[in-house]
């Protein structure tokens, strides 16, 4: 097993916050002392039949836990599902059948599988112990919390001052959640940053319960394609992990390089190392990575992930033949640049012809007028590496092969 600061590191990765960082250092140094994996915990309503990327941040983390040698417990809400989640919600949600939400169910085990380690995950329903449950226990269960703690749920407080309802059914969804973690015994709760009243709820109920307090770490809200709006599927701003291997790819070409570091961050198997040169060559740092393979590579991973290599490697032959159909003209000029290091991209111009001189090139790029295979380029201290062939674009109707090395 790893160091608790190697185990951390990981841990931290694209985290938003860790509740309370201190404690989770303690239960690490206590599971290397013993050799007994923390329970890590994860809660999925499934109210929809189908995943996209967004929803496999947590599991993202879920994974890297996994790996670190920790019990992963995949909590399928099949009886908070039936409640409706109200967290971000300006209306009362309307409750799904049981029959619908076991459909759901089922679609989400084997999705989630396409990243979990069946043989290593734990897949628990709240049902389990929510169903068995009497009208007292209910009951005694919300006499564990007052009104006005809900009400400061920022999404309650909104509807309360709108004077719009709140069903007394949705004061329940918090506690149901939270009495999951109880239930479980959990050390480490995740869930997105919108649901950190929820599992703060869990370490209250856990503390009354005579349990040591879950560790809660919330992970962001993954924005679309449009790098704006988190993705969802009624923003059409999403990829799904269902959707077929092309569209995956083409999708996540489409995205700017400054959201492909933040999918690298959230959704990627690449170490640190590797994430750093991403980061790198999006910067236009010496060492760093081509964001265009960079991106490449991402899409790859992604593919190969949700179906299979081949898929991927063929997702990615399309991908190209594609582009270079619909953007590049057949006949275009060559140039070779004899070089063992990477060139500035502004001589790169000048010398293949496509700017009259470095300074023209400069100006063109600072104005988003060039494009690397395909992809805009707006830092004007960019360097090509050597050994590769790159197509370059110099406004609309200059193109140019050039061949480094």
């Amino acid at each position: 097993m790893k160091s608790v600061q190697e185990q951390m590191d990981v841990i931290r990765r694209g985290a938003v916050e860790i509740l309370v960082e201190s404690e989770l250092e303690e239960k690490l140094a206590e599971s290397v002392k013993t050799g007994i994996p923390l329970k890590i915990k994860a809660g999925f309503d499934p109210t929809a039949p189908d995943l996209h990327v967004g929803h496999t941040v947590l599991i993202q983390k879920l994974k890297q836990f996994q790996e670190l040698g920790h019990d992963v417990h995949f909590l399928i809400g099949d009886f908070t599902g039936m409640i409706g989640d109200p967290t971000g919600k300006n209306e009362t949600r309307k409750p799904l059948t049981r029959e619908q939400v076991l459909d759901n169910a089922q679609t989400y085990k084997e999705q989630v599988f396409k990243i979990l380690d069946p043989e290593k995950t734990k897949v628990v329903f709240n049902s389990t112990w929510m169903g068995p449950m009497s009208a007292a226990d209910l009951i005694g269960l919300a006499a564990r919390h007052t009104v006005a703690r809900m009400l400061e749920r920022d999404d309650f407080h909104k509807r309360f001052t709108g004077q719009q309802p709140i069903a007394i059914h949705e004061f329940l969804y918090p506690l149901v959640q939270g009495y999951d973690s109880v239930a479980l015994e959990a050390d480490v709760e995740l869930g997105g940053t919108d649901q950190k009243f929820n599992l703060l709820v869990g370490r209250e109920l856990q503390k009354q319960e005579g349990q040591k307090p879950q560790c809660v770490l919330t992970m962001p809200l993954l924005e679309g394609l449009d790098g704006v709006n988190k993705m969802s599927k009624s923003l059409n701003n999403y990829i799904g992990i269902t959707e077929p291997p092309k569209e995956v790819f083409g999708k996540v070409m489409s995205i700017s390089d400054e959201l492909m570091v933040r999918y690298y961050e959230l959704l990627s198997d690449v170490d640190l190392a590797g994430l750093q040169r991403v980061k790198d060559g999006v910067a236009g740092k010496d060492g760093g990575a081509h964001p265009m393979e960079s991106k490449k590579a991402l899409a790859r991973e992604l593919v190969a992930r949700f179906y299979d290599q081949d898929s991927a490697l063929r997702a990615e032959q399309d991908f190209v033949q594609q582009f270079k159909q619909k953007e590049v003209p057949e006949d275009i000029p060559t140039a070779t640049l004899a070089s063992a290091e990477p060139i500035w991209i502004c001589r790169v111009l000048s010398e293949a012809g496509l700017t009259a001189s470095n300074g023209e090139a400069r100006r063109l790029v600072k104005q988003g007028g060039v494009k690397v295979d395909g992809e805009r380029v707006t830092n004007p201290d960019m360097e090509l590496a050597p050994g590769r062939e790159f197509v370059l674009q110099a406004g609309k109707r200059r193109f140019a092969r050039v061949v480094i090395g």
